[in-house]
This record gives C-alpha cells, sequence and structure tokens, in this order.
C-alpha cells in the first residue's frame, strides 16, 4: 500500500513541476534583475551622488561591489531593499 502512495506522489509531483519551465525562470530572474537595475539607477543619485562621482561597474570585482556596499548602507542608513537595487545597478555596470 506504501508503495502505492509513493508512486502516486510521485507522479503527482512530476506533473506538478511541468509547470516550472526552466526557461521561463530564468526570463523571470533576468526580468527581476532589470527591474532592479532601473530601480538602483534611480536611487544612485539619492544615496550616494552627493558623495561620489560616477564610477563604471568595471572598476570593481562583483565581490568588491558587495563589502563596498555592505560598508555603505551602514554609513547611510539605507534601506535593503534599496542597497539590493543599487549593488544590481553598479554590478550591471560591468561590460
Amino acid at each position: 500500500m506504501n508503495v502505492r502512495k509513493i508512486a502516486w506522489l510521485l507522479v503527482a509531483l512530476v506533473i506538478g513541476m511541468g509547470g516550472l519551465h526552466p526557461g521561463a525562470v530564468y526570463a523571470q530572474k533576468e526580468a527581476d534583475k532589470r527591474q532592479l537595475f532601473r530601480e538602483g539607477a534611480r536611487l544612485w543619485p539619492v544615496y550616494c551622488a552627493q558623495c561620489h562621482n560616477a564610477r563604471p561597474g568595471s572598476e570593481f570585482a562583483p565581490y568588491q561591489w558587495d563589502q563596498i556596499m555592505m560598508h555603505m548602507r551602514g554609513l547611510s542608513n539605507m534601506p535593503a531593499e534599496n542597497a539590493r537595487a543599487i549593488l544590481e545597478y553598479l554590478k550591471g555596470g560591468r561590460e
């Protein structure tokens, strides 16, 4: 009896996972990243341009941008969502 229940559970899982097409998930992630990038571009002048000149994203490696944002977020009392958006903007400017 347990084998039959497990078999039905596996069938249900396989059918349920059919809706999670990898291409659709990737497209959604890319759309989310583009939205974050645009939001970061809007927020960068609000939080950063008061003290910093614009820098090309390629000036630092992605891990360095993470460290810089962690430090600057603490100094500016920036909300986490805004910091994520600005970080995506800075990393997205890499050439």
